[in-house]
């Protein structure tokens, strides 16, 4: 049996078909007739010698020789589509770079700082991708992840930046109403629940033990999004436990408050990440910096506050 490949197009149509499963739809993401698509995979099973898929009535199904072709086949465009993606960028070398963090960062953090950046790098042409959903660096078309979590960030330039801390803050009008920690007991709380997979909890119940209150919240707005508890926070609704990141600006600019310099600090940090030795590019680099500068510019606010680990809190 000779050891040629069929031709690509070949491939690529059984590919397509094995992934959906319908040689229909297969033509159709291809964008060509259902009729040439069959000939290509028709094709390629006179050169194997052997039927990759069994032809029934309304579906295919793969042979043992499809279910063996079929991993290295996708494995091998996956390939394709990485070097493809990864010479294109060097195209745009110095010019382009895409950045994908959380919406709540992006909103809290990232953006209303931009101008900065952009005034200080006008030949870099920036695009923000605001999700948390796990990309891959080496498939998607993204330079630069910054995530929040522990990690680990096995293969990647990881870049971590200071941990964060947690502490209760309110409008100054709310402030006047709940003077003490004790007070907060009676305050409408805002949890936010993006962070419940900390651990230890950096939550409302421990920030309380570290303070010497044994209380657990019942009651109180929860939401999915860091940013959406803090501009609840912002609207006068309640009490938020704010993340240093999410709350620095509106502390300092006066529209929250801390009033009670007891913060609590958890493990989990920011990390600024991209693909080994892609870090050296003009853009990543750039931005590497400025981003680890910013963040290093309100380094002073913590000063002001007795920080507490979660981990040496006593858990209730």
């Amino acid at each position: 049996m000779p050891d040629r490949l069929p031709p690509l197009t070949a491939l690529r149509a059984f590919d397509a078909a094995v992934r959906h499963m319908s040689f229909a739809k297969a033509a159709e993401e291809l964008n060509v007739t259902p009729a040439a698509l069959s000939f290509q995979i028709k094709s390629l099973e006179e050169q194997l010698g052997q039927p990759v898929f069994r032809r029934l009535n309304r579906a295919v199904k793969l042979t043992d020789a499809g279910r063996t072709l079929a991993p290295g086949t996708a494995d091998g465009f996956a390939a394709l589509q990485t070097a493809w993606q990864a010479t294109r960028r060097l195209q745009d070398n110095n010019t382009t770079l895409t950045v994908t963090a959380g919406p709540a960062l992006t909103a809290k953090w990232l953006a209303p700082r931009l101008y900065d950046f952009a005034r200080e790098h006008p030949e870099i042409d920036l695009r923000f991708s605001a999700t948390l959903r796990v990309v891959n660096l080496e498939r998607d078309d993204v330079d630069v992840a910054i995530r929040f979590g522990y990690g680990p960030d096995e293969g990647l330039y990881s870049v971590p930046v200071r941990k964060e801390w947690l502490t209760p803050v309110m409008t100054p009008e709310l402030a006047a109403q709940f003077p003490t920690p004790e007070s907060l007991t009676d305050a409408p709380l805002i949890h936010d629940d993006s962070i419940g997979f900390l651990k230890p909890p950096a939550d409302w119940p421990t920030w309380f033990r570290a303070v010497g209150i044994d209380f657990t919240p019942t009651h109180g707005a929860h939401f999915s999004n860091a940013d959406h508890a803090v501009d609840a926070a912002l609207a006068g609704i309640g009490v938020a436990l704010g993340r240093r990141a999410m709350i620095l600006k509106d502390m300092i600019e006066g529209r929250l408050v801390a009033p009670f310099k007891i913060a609590i600090e958890t493990a989990g940090h920011f990390r600024f990440l991209c693909l080994p030795g892609a870090e050296m590019r003009p853009q990543i680099a750039a931005f590497r910096d400025w981003f680890v500068t910013e963040i290093e510019k309100t380094a002073h606010v913590s000063d002001a506050f007795k920080i507490v680990p979660v981990e040496d809190i006593p858990p209730a």
